[in-house]
């Protein structure tokens, strides 16, 4: 049997904020041992270099100090050695995001691809995991994490188990002081386990996040294998976020996003749930169900893929729907949220201009390094991923009277690809749409997702009793097409073709005063209001440290705002095919 690798994690002064980690290698290479940290986690497709946060390594065997010499920027090498080799070394924690280590005298958070140095040709090694318990005076810390444990106490410090380096580095770790919001699904413990100062209903919480997982577990037909679920949430004053793992996710979000002791769902509280739910449903679609490149992961350099849109985008579809299906939200509340991607998506110019494909492909470049351009050039996966989805979904239905839908293709899905481990090929899912509902929809795929068009949602949704309406409004601060950065007059964004960038305004010049009147952040749409569009303005802005004067001219630049309502006055074939999708209570003869 092979000898496990041990990393020991300690932090010895939580003050610090950095991890002090042990790492002892039992057979290390004879000619030397490669040691190497990823540069990107899964789900985050950024490269983020996290070896950047890696202070000085050190090794040593039974006669001393062993030699390290760094090869890259996250690679390392040992000298040969005899017998079992030790490294030690530091790991500044201070990111405190999903993605990231933080470490203070209140709480631990890691995720593996952090603090653990793979080591090379020992990626497929059993590990063990010593997580010694901090010495902060007067405060019990608990351990929340899915690792196996070894011989470590339920939430607490101690050994924690592994098989291979790829399962190491999928369960983040929490640690400090919390408390815990228990359910089941599916017959598995599921865990909220919240971090920081908090004032939630729990068992109000608790009802609701079971009946959206027990409503994902019913379209897929089985959760996937594992003991335990947790909710890893971070509560704090303002922030949001999530990241998706084997058999957890991190969260982040406000004290206000969390439910009171009260029956309403507010726009917080539900946003919380459609980002539990989200995660949630990456258990199928990206942990086990993933594209070919991603099979296996490279985490040393970028993987590219056109799907990103299906995994990202399907998911953002399923997870407000989860909402509805499972009754933790009505339909118009529903609706209310895809009136809301709508504007998101369609409100901006980068939809003209780049594909769910490209911007897939693109993401490592584009999509998660956003600039001044970025509503000119990009489309989110994620938020248009999630209308194409939708409208997929509707037209298989209608086409096929509802014989087939797209909760069919993913159970395929998951069946060829998620239980299997194959990964998706780049034309996967499209062949596998064509074959599980009878369709020819190349003209489909082509249309919405290697093109740019605006998905035709409006005849859908008649399909299902939804009436789409656009409403338009003036909106004189946007008239000239930019967008000031919150609480000053330094323009973030110039859309492309608008009036600002024809008159030469640029992004990062701060506006002065506009014919001769002071602009400032509270006044600026009081000061363009009488403006109608044909009129011309001289805008004074500084551009570094020159004043510029510029001619601008006011466009009309109405604001559209989506409306979605369930019409009552529909046949019982449309009412019945919408109570389907959204799984209601069927209508009655």
């Amino acid at each position: 049997m092979t000898d496990p690798i041990l990393y020991t994690i300690a932090a010895p002064m939580p003050a610090s904020h950095r991890f002090h980690v042990t790492l002892d290698i039992p057979r290390p290479a004879t000619s030397g041992q490669r040691l190497a940290l990823p540069s990107w986690i899964p789900g985050s497709y950024l490269v983020r270099d996290f070896a950047r946060h890696v202070g000085r390594v050190s090794a040593s065997d039974a006669r001393g100090a062993v030699a390290v010499s760094k090869v890259d920027k996250s690679t390392w090498r040992c000298a040969p050695c005899a017998g079992p080799l030790r490294v030690q070394y530091d790991v500044f924690a201070w990111d405190l995001s999903v993605r990231g280590a933080h470490l203070d005298a209140t709480h631990g958070f890691f995720n593996g691809s952090n603090v653990f140095l793979a080591v090379a040709g020992r990626e497929g090694d059993p590990v063990d995991v010593m997580l010694v318990e901090p010495p902060v005076a007067g405060k019990a810390w608990r351990v929340a994490t899915t690792l196996a444990r070894g011989d470590a106490p339920q939430w607490g410090f101690g050994l924690y188990k592994a098989s291979d380096y790829d399962e190491l580095i999928d369960h983040p770790v929490e640690m400090g002081q919390f408390d815990l919001v228990d359910f089941d699904a599916a017959g598995v413990p599921h865990r909220v386990v919240l971090s920081g100062r908090h004032f939630c209903d729990g068992p109000r919480l608790a009802k609701d996040l079971a009946l959206i997982c027990e409503q994902q577990v019913s379209l897929f037909g089985e959760l996937p294998q594992m003991d335990q679920y947790l909710f890893l949430t971070r509560v704090l004053g303002d922030g949001y976020g999530g990241l998706e793992h084997r058999s957890s996710t991190a969260l982040m979000c406000r004290r206000g996003d969390l439910p009171g002791r009260d029956d309403k769902v507010s726009k917080e509280y539900r946003r919380f749930l459609g980002l539990a739910s989200h995660e949630y449903f990456h258990l199928w679609n990206i942990k086990r169900i993933k594209p070919a490149a991603f099979t296996p992961y490279d985490l040393e350099q970028e993987s590219y893929t056109q799907l990103l849109w299906v995994f990202e985008g399907i998911t953002s579809y399923y997870d407000d729907l989860a909402l509805v299906r499972s009754g933790v939200i009505d339909t118009p509340s529903y609706l209310e949220l895809v009136s809301e991607i709508m504007a998101r998506v369609l409100s901006v110019p980068g939809h003209r201009w780049q594909s769910l494909a490209e911007s897939s492909f693109d993401a490592w470049t584009k999509f998660y390094k956003p600039n001044e351009d970025t509503p000119n050039s990009v489309v989110s996966y994620y938020a248009k991923g999630a209308l194409v989805a939708m409208l997929l979904d509707l037209t298989i239905r209608e086409r096929t009277v509802d014989r087939v839908s797209l909760d069919d293709v993913m159970r395929q899905m998951w069946t060829r690809y998620g239980k299997t481990g194959l990964g998706v090929p780049e034309d996967g899912f499209e062949v596998l749409c064509e074959a599980v509902t009878g369709l020819d929809l190349g003209p489909f795929f082509d249309r919405y997702i290697r093109s740019t068009d605006e998905p035709d949602l409006e005849r859908a949704l008649k399909s299902v009793g939804i009436s789409l309406t656009c409403d338009i409004t003036p909106a004189p601060d946007v008239a000239l097409g930019l967008v000031l950065k919150k609480d000053t007059t330094e323009i973030a964004t110039v859309y492309r073709d608008r009036a600002a960038e024809l008159g030469g305004l640029a992004p990062g010049d701060v506006l002065v005063a506009i014919d001769a009147l002071q602009v400032t952040s509270s006044n600026w749409p009081v000061l363009v209001a009488p403006y109608a569009p044909g009129d011309r303005a001289t805008v004074h802005a500084f551009r570094g440290d020159e004043l510029h004067a510029v001619e601008v001219t006011f466009e009309a630049s109405p604001q559209r705002r989506w409306r979605l309502l369930a019409d009552d006055d529909v046949t019982p074939a449309v009412a019945a095919r919408r109570a389907r999708w959204l799984q209601e209570e069927a209508p009655t003869a």
